[in-house]
């Protein structure tokens, strides 16, 4: 199965809802190319719904970190949104929880955005 990337705004948040999996290959391309498209349109504030990613390999997680830096150096915020079971304790495992800022529900992460 591969990922599927829907982008949606609400209050100036950019929302990616990403569903299937973030792996080698397709989906973590998928989400590299999305995340640099927003960015080169200006685009800072970036929610990333992972409520229907089944699955992220060690690529994926890569490409999470990398996305999180490059919109960091670019002075924008990315967090992370509804996280699945699974994944959420991959990155308690990895140690990355404590990296992202990660939100239960939609409404209170887009409040928790600075306005600009």
């Amino acid at each position: 199965m591969s990922m599927k990337v829907t982008t949606r705004q609400v209050d100036g948040v950019t929302i990616l809802d990403l569903s299937g999996r973030i792996t080698l290959g397709e989906g973590s391309v998928m989400l590299r190319d999305s995340v640099r498209d927003l960015l080169s349109r200006g685009q800072k504030q970036i929610l990333l719904n992972l409520a229907d990613v089944n699955y992220i390999d060690s690529s994926g997680i890569g490409e999470l970190v990398s996305a999180y830096t490059t919109v960091r150096n670019q002075g924008g915020e990315l967090k992370l949104l509804n996280l699945t079971k699974k994944v959420h304790d991959l990155l308690q495992i990895t140690k990355l929880y404590t990296v992202f800022d990660i939100k239960d529900d939609e409404a209170s992460a887009i409040a928790s955005y600075a306005r600009a």
